[in-house]
C-alpha cells in the first residue's frame, strides 16, 4: 500500500509540474496585458485596459485580422471539403489506392513546418503565383488537411454501415444515399472539422511566413510587432484576445463532435428516397 502511495504522489507531483510548466508562461499573458506599464516584470505596476483599447485604432491590425479571416475560412472550406471526399472514400472504399490517398493528406502533419514552407514556396513560384494571400490559402490548406481527415475518417467509421445498406437496397443510388443519409449523419462531425481546421489556419505561422506577400495574416503581423519594445503589452493584449477566441472555438468543436458522435443532437427524418 505505501508503495502504491508513494507512486501516486509522485504521479501527482509530476502531472503539477507538467501542466505548470506548460500553462503557467501562457496565464502570464493575461496578466500583464492588464498590467500599467510597457515593462513586462513583476511586481506589476497597476490596472488598466489601455493596452486593448490601443488595438481598436491600428489600421494594420485590422487589416491582418481581415486576412486571417478571408485565409482561415478558405482553407477551412477546402480542408473540410477534401477531408468528407478522402475520409469517405477510404472507409467506404476500402482499397489500397483510398487508402494511400488518405495517408497522403495525413502526411503533412508529421514534415517539419520550415520544409513545407520551403517545397510550397517553390511550388507557388513555378506556378507564377508567387507569394499572396492564394499562395497563403493553399498553403493553410494543406496544413489544415490532416486534422479534417482524421476527424472525417472517424466519424464515417463510427456510422453503421446497414444505413447504407437499407437505403440502397430500397432503389436508392449511391449519390442520393451519401447526400441523404451520410451526410446529414456528419454533419456535427463536418462542423466540428471546419472549426478546427480554421482554427489551425488562423494560428499557423511558419507556412504563412514564406508564403504571404504583401497581406501579413494575424500572426505575422504580431510577430513584426515584437521588434518594438512599447508595443509589447498591445501584442500581450491581442494574444489574450486571440487565447480566448482559440479556446471558445476548439471547446465548441469538441463539444459538438462529441454530441454528435453520441447520437445527441436530432438528426431530420428525411423524406422517402426516390425508387430507380
Amino acid at each position: 500500500m505505501q508503495a502504491g502511495s508513494s507512486n501516486g504522489t509522485w504521479l501527482r507531483a509530476y502531472l503539477i509540474a507538467y501542466v505548470l510548466f506548460l500553462y503557467l508562461p501562457i496565464a502570464i499573458i493575461p496578466l500583464f496585458s492588464f498590467n500599467n506599464s510597457v515593462q513586462a516584470a513583476f511586481p506589476l505596476s497597476g490596472f488598466t485596459l489601455e493596452w486593448y483599447g490601443s488595438l481598436w485604432g491600428n489600421e494594420n491590425l485590422h487589416r491582418a485580422f481581415k486576412t486571417s479571416l478571408i485565409v482561415g475560412f478558405s482553407a477551412a472550406f477546402l480542408a473540410t471539403a477534401i477531408g468528407v471526399t478522402v475520409g469517405y472514400m477510404e472507409v467506404a472504399g476500402g482499397k489500397r489506392i483510398s487508402q494511400a490517398i488518405s495517408g497522403l493528406c495525413r502526411l503533412p502533419i508529421l514534415i517539419p513546418g520550415v520544409i513545407v514552407g520551403i517545397a510550397l514556396l517553390i511550388l507557388v513560384n513555378l506556378a507564377g503565383l508567387g507569394p499572396s494571400r492564394t499562395a497563403i490559402i493553399l498553403g493553410h490548406t494543406l496544413v489544415a488537411l490532416p486534422t479534417a481527415v482524421v476527424i472525417m475518417r472517424g466519424r464515417f467509421a463510427s456510422l453503421p454501415r446497414s444505413f447504407s445498406e437499407v437505403a440502397m437496397d430500397l432503389g436508392a443510388h449511391e449519390w442520393t444515399t451519401f447526400r441523404r443519409i451520410v451526410l446529414p449523419l456528419a454533419a456535427p462531425a463536418i462542423a466540428s472539422s471546419f472549426m478546427l481546421s480554421f482554427l489551425t489556419s488562423f494560428d499557423e505561422f511558419i507556412v504563412a511566413f514564406f508564403l504571404s506577400g504583401t497581406e501579413p495574416t494575424l500572426p505575422l503581423f504580431v510577430w513584426g510587432q515584437l521588434r518594438f519594445p512599447k508595443q509589447l503589452p498591445s501584442v500581450m493584449a491581442l494574444g489574450t484576445c486571440i487565447l480566448v477566441a482559440s479556446i471558445i472555438i476548439a471547446t465548441a468543436a469538441e463539444l459538438i463532435r462529441r454530441r454528435g458522435a453520441s447520437g445527441e443532437l436530432p438528426v431530420t427524418t428525411p423524406r422517402p428516397l426516390p425508387i430507380s
